[in-house]
C-alpha cells in the first residue's frame, strides 16, 4: 500500500525506480543513439555485448512487425535496415519486458499484459505501415510500452488499482479504466506511464503516446503517433477476442480515425492482419 502523501505519479515511481531501472545496456544504447560520436558500428557492438539480447532482436527484426523474413543477420545490417532508432527503441522495449518481469502483482498476468502490449505493437506497426510518406520509429515500442503505467500501478497502489478496475469492470456504461482510476486515484496509468518514460529518458513522442493514448484529442507535438497508439489499442482487444465489430472495442476517437485517414474496412484488415502477425511476434517478445 502507498501512504496518501505519495500517491502521485512522481512518488510512485520514486519508489518503485530500484526495482525497475533499465539494465545498463539499454540506457548506454539510448545515450549513444543521440551521441553524434557514436556511430551504427558502436552501437551494434554495444548491443553485442548482450548474447541473449542480440538473439532477440535479430528474431524480432526478421518477424512479419517488422516485414523482413530472415534478411537480417547481424545487428549492424539491422541498424541499416530498421535505422538506429528503431533498434534503440527495441533494444529499451525487449530489455523493459524483461526488468518487469520480476515485479509481482495480484491482479493481472504478465502473460496477459504483454499479450494485449504485443498486440497493441503489432497494430500500431501496421497501421503506421500504412503512412508510406512517413517514416515511424515510434510505433511499435509505442504500442509494447503504452500500457506500463498499469504495471506500477498494480505493484504500488494495488488497493487502488482494483477499486479501479472493478467500478470499471461492474460499470453499466462500460466505463473506461483510465477514467476510473481518474476518479479512484486523481490521476490514470498514462500519467503514470509518462512519469516512468521521462524517469527512462525516453523520446518526447513515445511520452505522448503513453501519457495521452486513452485521450488523442490531448496530444500537443505528435498528434499522428498518439492517434496510431489510440486506433491501436482498440484493435488490440478486437484481435484478441476474435472480434472486427468496432462497438466490441474500447470507443474510438473519431477525431483519431480522421488524422489516421481509416475507414472501417481498412480496420478491419489491420485486425486480421495483427492476429496474424501477432501469432509469430508473441513467442518472440515474452520468451524466456
Amino acid at each position: 500500500m502507498v501512504d496518501k502523501v505519495d500517491l502521485t505519479p512522481e512518488g510512485l515511481i520514486a519508489g518503485i525506480k530500484d526495482l525497475v531501472t533499465l539494465p545498463e545496456v539499454a540506457m548506454r544504447i539510448a545515450t549513444m543513439v543521440d551521441d553524434p560520436n557514436s556511430s551504427a558500428a558502436d552501437i551494434g557492438r554495444e548491443i553485442s555485448h548482450d548474447a541473449a539480447l542480440t538473439a532477440r532482436l535479430l528474431r524480432i527484426a526478421n518477424s512479419p512487425a517488422f516485414g523482413q523474413h530472415g534478411k537480417i543477420a547481424t545487428i549492424s545490417r539491422a541498424i541499416t535496415v530498421l535505422g538506429v532508432k528503431q533498434v534503440r527503441d527495441l533494444t529499451v522495449g525487449l530489455t523493459a519486458v524483461r526488468t518487469f518481469d520480476g515485479i509481482g502483482n495480484n491482479l493481472v498476468t504478465m502473460e496477459s499484459f504483454w499479450r494485449h502490449s504485443v498486440l497493441c505493437a503489432v497494430a500500431a506497426g501496421q497501421i503506421a505501415g500504412r503512412r508510406a510518406r512517413v517514416r515511424d520509429d515510434t510505433s511499435f515500442i509505442a504500442g509494447l510500452l503504452h500500457d506500463v503505467g498499469q504495471l506500477v500501478l498494480f505493484s504500488r497502489a494495488p488497493a487502488q488499482a482494483r477499486e479501479a478496475l472493478l467500478m470499471s469492470v461492474d460499470s453499466a456504461d462500460d466505463r473506461g479504466l483510465y477514467l476510473c482510476e481518474q476518479e479512484v486515484i486523481g490521476f490514470d496509468h498514462g500519467a503514470v506511464g509518462v512519469a516512468l518514460a521521462r524517469s527512462w529518458a525516453m523520446p518526447a513522442s513515445l511520452q505522448e503516446c503513453i501519457e495521452f493514448h486513452h485521450e488523442p484529442e490531448r496530444a500537443k507535438a505528435h498528434p499522428l503517433e498518439v492517434a496510431t497508439i489510440h486506433v491501436a489499442n482498440t484493435v488490440a482487444v478486437l484481435a484478441e477476442i476474435g472480434s472486427s465489430e468496432l462497438g466490441e472495442g474500447p470507443p474510438l476517437s473519431p477525431a483519431a480515425l480522421r488524422t489516421l485517414k481509416l475507414d472501417t474496412a481498412a480496420l478491419q484488415e489491420i485486425i486480421q492482419e495483427t492476429q496474424k502477425s501477432a501469432a509469430e511476434v508473441l513467442p518472440l517478445m515474452i520468451a524466456a
